[in-house]
């Protein structure tokens, strides 16, 4: 069978990338070479840009109520099409495909949720502020956004940013991960149905000289980031640098509470769908859980019959829970990181490091630890895969003290029937996305999405009211007559 070569999209049309550069897209689930997706050049992306530019004057003239008129459109065709939308996302990523179709339902919601930009973009006003003088306030939009997608929700994560940004009056450039980049280009095909204006959303397919020619083009306001803390401390110390407005989302090493009094069946069926599910290749995962209150050993023993239950195996067929990680040199990296904690005295309970799956795919079972300690790697650093840890604390005073010392702050839970240990929890921990008895902390379309210490850079989050805020500028207009 021929591979496909991905195009971009780029003032309303499909164009070939003149690169000679290319990655390869790898079904992960069976290795199978699927695509590949070109390294587009820094030139490429400044002609975009500039696109998206001449693109901005009329756009942000529309009418915010017909600025709003192709999100609608766009969000009847993705309800139309979430199921193809899953499948894709499935053969190019690995996930199961009730997780693919569930995070293309949310990212569906957050186009429902930009469609309110006629109230949620309206500003403010006071008249006689002084004798005869009266002021208001107003939104305004800024010009071109960008966003620089991860691979481990590819769907989902672009729908974050760029429908927030166009209801507001800004055009816009999306680069997919060059991993996973083939639900971006139906994505865009629907972007492309529904109508916008061409130059308002354009795509650019690329890898690093993409996001440094993003950080470099004077005329990109503003970028929107998603992956590893390292890489987005350097985006945003070199995009902020340059004046532009970022936002950059970064890693995670999410603890679970779990105190003694908690629903116990309930927490480790949550813990156990949280820490596993999408492979464990999501920030908000649950990686480590703090067993408070001389529990652990129900814990553990409830955690590995759990786990032990699941079906590692193809995201597209039935009956799977676990799916592939992303490619071969993410299982090498998740392996490598099993073998760290075994090697600082973890104790490996179940090891998933060899799971029983034919074919050439790139999995990694189901792995839990116990005895870990503070100071090991596996409770300290993002390992991104299906690895899971049991630390034991004697009080929540403890464990809040373990989570303030941990430099990653994107999301914790509780699990508890104590409202003292609840509102104790929420009032203390670090982490801005808190859940209590929640096993996965996603905020909705309508509340915005982001960490704290090294999982966020910036101060304006994603989607929400946040958006609002981060893809507009507010004007204030004093006048007397």
């Amino acid at each position: 069978m021929s591979v496909e070569r991905l195009q971009n999209y780029v003032g309303g049309e499909w164009i070939d990338s003149t690169s000679k550069t290319t990655g390869q897209v790898h079904n992960p689930a069976t290795g199978e070479l699927i695509g590949e997706c070109p390294f587009s050049t820094k030139d490429e992306l400044d002609h975009a840009v500039a696109v998206a530019k001449e693109a901005f004057d009329g756009w942000r003239r529309t009418p915010v109520e017909d600025r709003i008129q192709p999100l609608f459109r766009l969000k009847a065709l993705l309800d139309e099409n979430a199921k193809e939308l899953a499948a894709i996302l499935t053969r190019e990523h690995g996930k199961t495909l009730s997780e693919a179709l569930g995070s293309v339902q949310r990212g569906i919601q957050m186009v429902e949720a930009a469609t309110g930009a006629p109230s949620l973009m309206m500003g403010q006003s006071l008249e006689d502020i002084s004798r005869g003088i009266d002021c208001q306030s107003v939104r305004q939009p800024v010009g071109v956004f960008t966003c620089i997608a991860p691979f481990n929700f590819p769907a989902m994560v672009p729908l974050w940013f760029f429908p927030f940004a166009v209801a507001c009056g800004n055009t816009f450039v999306c680069k997919p991960s060059e991993q996973v980049p083939f639900s971006q280009k139906f994505m865009w095909e629907l972007v492309h149905e529904a109508g916008f204006p061409p130059g308002v959303l354009n795509l650019v397919n690329g890898a690093h000289d993409v996001v440094n020619g993003m950080i470099e083009n004077p005329d990109i306001e503003g970028i929107s980031f998603v992956g590893s803390t390292p890489i987005a401390e350097y985006v945003y110390s070199k995009a902020s640098a340059k004046l532009k407005r970022v936002q950059a989302l970064g890693g995670a090493k999410n603890y679970i509470f779990l105190m003694a009094d908690a629903d116990m069946d309930f927490a480790l069926d949550s813990i156990t769908e949280s820490a596993m599910g999408c492979a464990g290749e999501r920030c908000l995962a649950a990686s480590v859980v703090l067993c408070i209150g001389g529990n652990k050993d129900e814990v553990r023993e409830g955690l590995l019959k759990r786990m032990q239950a699941l079906v590692v195996g193809d995201g597209s067929k039935p009956g799977v829970h676990l799916g592939p990680v992303i490619s071969a040199e993410h299982k090498e990296r998740v392996l490598a990181k099993i073998q760290r904690g075994i090697d600082e005295g973890g104790e490996l309970v179940l090891d998933g490091r060899n799971p029983d799956v034919p074919g050439d795919g790139y999995f990694v079972g189901p792995t839990l630890f116990d005895n870990v300690k503070e100071g090991m790697s596996i409770a300290q650093e993002e390992i991104f895969g299906p690895v899971l840890c049991l630390m034991e604390v004697d009080t929540l005073e403890e464990g809040l003290a373990i989570a303030k010392r941990q430099p990653l702050a994107n999301a914790n839970s509780i699990f508890t029937t104590s409202g003292r240990a609840a509102r104790q929890f929420g009032y203390e921990v670090p982490a801005s996305m808190a859940g209590i008895n929640i096993g996965v902390a996603a905020p909705m379309s309508f509340f915005s999405f982001g960490g704290a210490k090294q999982s966020f850079f910036g101060d304006l989050k994603a989607h929400g009211r946040e958006a609002f805020d981060f893809y507009t500028d507010r004007k204030v207009l004093i006048s007397r007559w």
